[in-house]
């Protein structure tokens, strides 16, 4: 049994794959809230909190106005699209390689309160989540989310607040481990000060991942021990 802990799993690249539906609801939300076309397509994600995508897709299409509420409607409309293309979802989404595994160890493991920390919203996470069945791991109640916060950094702060208030008792930074795929992910982390096992799951590869302050970088979490893994973090942390 780990000692108790707190595990946050990022969601897109870490946890599941959209392949296209996401960037198809996007797209449409994108065109509900503001009125426009998104004609010069959606910025590059790279780990970026939802606030922080839709600011730089509205720059990058042109659109200088900021209408009060504009990023609730986007929200709204993105949940409500992923709520009705939910079956497309499983359909050409999937869970990555070793996640269902992974999670359903972690479960068993009555010292882990596993959750997430992700830019998506709320919302939109719940119902991706749900979709694939994931969310009966994960206690989504202690989870952070883009529309906490923008600054992915602070969000480790929200789910430390969530977790004490669950757990009638604070968790010390040394006892929470980040699981992520890209740079964003580390650096959140690690200005939070907490642990932090990278996975070249999404766009970002080993070697990107390599040397920039994760405690363990994986190729995948396929045929992994991930009791094992968070425990050397762990290990490692409370040494620091």
């Amino acid at each position: 049994m780990l000692p108790r802990c707190l595990v946050l799993w990022d969601v897109d690249h870490t946890l599941i794959e959209t392949r296209g539906v996401g960037s198809a609801v996007f797209r449409e939300a994108f065109e509900k809230a503001t009125g426009a076309t998104m004609s010069a397509g959606m910025a590059t994600a790279h780990g970026h909190t939802e606030p922080v995508l839709l600011e730089k897709t509205l720059e990058l299409n042109g659109i200088q106005d900021r209408e009060e509420g504009l990023f609730e409607r986007f929200a709204a409309a993105q949940a409500d699209g992923y709520r009705a293309r939910s079956d497309e979802l499983r359909e050409r989404g999937r869970v990555l390689p070793g996640i269902e595994d992974a999670l359903g160890a972690l479960a068993t493991d009555s010292g882990v309160m596993q959750s997430v920390l992700t830019g998506n919203t709320r919302r939109a996470a719940q119902v991706k989540l749900s979709a694939f069945g994931l969310d009966r791991h994960l206690d989504l109640a202690v989870g952070a989310y883009g529309d906490d916060d923008s600054y992915r950094p602070r969000l480790v702060e929200v789910a430390l607040a969530r977790a004490a208030e669950r757990a009638g008792m604070s968790v010390p930074r040394e006892r929470v481990v980040l699981i992520g795929d890209t740079p964003k992910d580390i650096a959140a982390a690690r200005e939070a000060g907490v642990g932090v096992i990278a996975v070249a799951s999404g766009t970002s590869s080993v070697d990107d991942l390599t040397g920039v302050g994760a405690d363990l970088v994986l190729g995948t979490l396929e045929s992994v021990d991930i009791r094992d893994l968070v425990g050397r973090v762990l290990t490692v942390r409370a040494g620091e």
